[in-house]
C-alpha cells in the first residue's frame, strides 16, 4: 500500500490536464471581469450612438417634410 501511495504520489501523467484547466479557468475569470467592468462603458456607448442615429433620421426626416410640403404647396 505504501508503495501504491509513493508511485501515486510521482505519478505526473495527466498533470499537463489539470494545469491547462487551471490556465482556462484563469482565462476565464479574466473574461467574467473583464465584461462585468466594462459592460456599462459599452452599453452607455451603444446607447449614445442609436440615440445619435435617431436623432439624425428624426432631422432628415423632418427636412423631407418640410421639402415635400414646400414642393407641394409651391411655398417659399
Amino acid at each position: 500500500m505504501k508503495t501504491f501511495i509513493k508511485n501515486f504520489i510521482a505519478d505526473e501523467s495527466g498533470a499537463s490536464a489539470a494545469e491547462y484547466a487551471l490556465i482556462i479557468a484563469v482565462v476565464g475569470v479574466g473574461i467574467g471581469a473583464a465584461a462585468l467592468v466594462l459592460g456599462a462603458n459599452v452599453e452607455q456607448a451603444v446607447g449614445n450612438a442609436a440615440n445619435e442615429v435617431y436623432a439624425c433620421n428624426s432631422d432628415t426626416t423632418q427636412a423631407a417634410k418640410a421639402d415635400y410640403t414646400e414642393a407641394k404647396c409651391g411655398t417659399d
